[in-house]
């Protein structure tokens, strides 16, 4: 009875890595998501790239909102490029094992960078807020020493608090199974390989994600609340029209969280790995990159302005 408890034991610790299998179901097609997944990627990089030229390079984009916008971009660049490598790298070469440091440090990246990213959001609804609601005393609230201090504010909550989430996975005992059906490394989606029980691993992942990003998403619809409100006492159809232009630049937003609730809820039942839950996990993380410059940024007319003097200076040059 003991050599059989020493044998059970010590085989807890055989699992040295991790088999990422891809999309569950279509194993032997998925190579060919890779074209619009790449497209994807390469769009998040570009366009958030060409975002932080023009703001560099404008003096008159050195304005908070702007400055907020640059940020965005750089938490999506850092958010598509945790996952992206890994996924195409499956795809194309087969490269599905990963080891268990580097799974856990994929898991601490992305919950720091989609925290980074609803929280950033957050700061953009609070700005358009006071610029439309307090116009006058805009500068005197919203100012660099603001910015930076939020900036630096959600960079440290963030990255002490999502630290849990890994150094929490990374203490589960995983015996046999290592093959995961997932392209990339789900907290729930690990912990459900572990001999031991998931489901306080997966209420702290639910507690964690409605108090983080729930209540941000609280403040948010708070704020464009507040704003349509005010804006709509005015009985100006210009100011509401304006209003109505700046909210709907957050309708992503809306799906963004909506999809985590979905796969928070998903995860937590104890069927197996689907198609869509898994689909839904690999593009909640890539959209909102790709999608945020067009959505937030280039429908901005001083921004496009800032292109076109970019690309008339560049063209100057030559």
């Amino acid at each position: 009875m003991s050599a059989s408890l020493k044998d059970f034991n010590s085989s807890k610790f055989l699992v040295s890595e991790f088999i990422l299998l891809g999309f569950p179901g279509i194993h032997s097609w998925q190579h060919w998501l890779s074209l619009p997944l790449t497209l994807l990627y390469l769009s998040a990089i570009g366009t958030n790239v060409l975002i932080l030229i023009i703001i560099c390079q404008d003096p008159s984009l050195k304005q908070p909102m702007y400055l907020f916008l640059g940020i965005l971009s750089l938490v999506d660049m850092g958010l598509a490029t945790t996952i992206m490598p890994k996924i195409l790298a499956i795809f194309w070469f087969d490269a599905k094992v990963i080891s268990l440091p580097e799974c856990f440090a994929q898991i601490y990246a992305i919950h720091c960078f989609v925290s980074m990213e609803s929280g950033i959001c957050l700061c953009m609804a609070f700005d358009r807020y006071v610029a439309i609601c307090y116009p006058l005393h805009y500068s005197s609230i919203i100012t660099n020493s603001l910015i930076f201090k939020a900036t630096l504010f959600m960079v440290l909550r963030n990255g002490f608090c999502v630290i849990s989430v890994p150094v929490l996975a990374s203490q589960w005992n995983y015996c046999s199974r290592n093959e995961i059906d997932h392209c990339l490394c789900s907290n729930l989606g690990i912990t459900s390989l572990a001999c031991d029980d998931r489901r306080p691993n997966s209420i702290f992942q639910l507690i964690l994600a409605w108090v983080g990003m729930g209540s941000e998403l609280g403040l948010i619809i708070l704020s464009y609340t507040l704003l349509l409100r005010s804006v709509l006492r005015l009985n100006s159809a210009e100011a509401v029209s304006k209003a109505l232009n700046t909210c709907s630049s957050h309708l992503i937003l809306t799906l963004f969280y909506t999809v985590i609730v979905v796969i928070s809820v998903t995860h937590l039942s104890e069927t197996k790995a689907t198609l869509i839950p898994v689909l839904l996990n690999v593009m909640h993380n890539i959209t909102p990159p790709s999608l945020n410059p067009i959505v937030y940024a280039l429908r901005t007319r001083q921004l496009r302005q800032g292109f076109q003097k970019v690309l008339c200076r560049s063209l100057q040059e030559k």
